[in-house]
């Protein structure tokens, strides 16, 4: 079978707002489904604040073939962001259709045998996210949010987006939805717990899972070591959240 004849699955992994651990969330949800068996590749279509070349820690640049991107491999994925593209620290400075421009460079690049393409979205409903609906159609969309009221609101908005453009919400994660003190054990929950949970129940949207906020899990991040990669506790709960996450394919 050739690369044009695979049966290639497009996930977009958005939230309503920043800050609620989106590009964590979609590299180790990247990497626990690469551990489950699935060939995958992950867009960092977050053109403004890429950050998947840190969370991989891979910042070398795709060479192109044919005019086409060949996307880059890091812990047993491939992936393509602008941050491999643009000098650490450089803003792009871009309207709309040059952003929009760059996502159907990443979005049609070589792929290979790639199963599942993950698409790491900016937060928000603007021109990326409509330029990717429009023209590529997820197959389903994951939405990330942390528990509290705030985030809440605007991964409501999220999920009308994808409502009213007909593609499918695969389910909801909650992300630091608990916070254990490494020195006595104690479970706080700074942000709440079981927001994301009731309004996904509120919306008839599945919920996926949740995920602690883990001090592990932002070292490991910035290390450029995603988690998932590892066998403790961290890594088991992306597993989970991966399975979760194939089982709402299928369906």
């Amino acid at each position: 079978m050739t690369a044009a004849q695979i049966s290639r699955t497009m996930i977009a992994i958005g939230s309503g707002k920043g800050g609620v651990g989106k590009s964590t969330v979609s590299t180790n949800l990247a990497i626990a489904l690469a551990r489950a068996g699935k060939k995958v590749g992950l867009i960092d279509a977050d053109v403004y604040g890429p950050s998947q070349p840190t969370l991989l820690g891979n910042s070398a640049k795709p060479i192109a073939e044919n005019e086409k991107l060949i996307p880059v491999e890091a812990h047993g994925i491939r992936f393509l962001s602008l941050g491999q593209l643009v000098s650490p620290g450089h803003a792009l400075a871009w309207r709309g259709p040059m952003a929009t421009g760059a996502l159907t460079n990443l979005i049609e690049a070589d792929w290979g045998d790639a199963e599942l393409l993950l698409v790491d979205m900016p937060p928000g409903t603007g021109d990326v996210q409509l330029s990717l609906i429009q023209k590529s159609r997820p197959a389903g969309a994951v939405i990330v949010s942390t528990p509290q009221d705030l985030s809440l609101i605007d991964a409501r908005r999220a999920v009308d987006l994808f409502n009213k453009t007909s593609v499918p919400v695969l389910g909801v994660i909650e992300n630091m939805a608990v916070y254990t003190c490494p020195h006595c054990g104690e479970a706080s929950h700074p942000f709440g717990t079981g927001g994301a949970e009731q309004a996904a129940s509120d919306m008839g949207i599945p919920f996926l899972g949740r995920l602690p906020l883990s001090l592990k899990v932002r070292e490991a991040s910035d290390a450029g070591v995603p988690p998932a990669l590892g066998d403790g506790p961290e890594a088991e709960a992306f597993a989970a959240l991966a399975a979760q996450l194939l089982a709402a394919v299928a369906h």
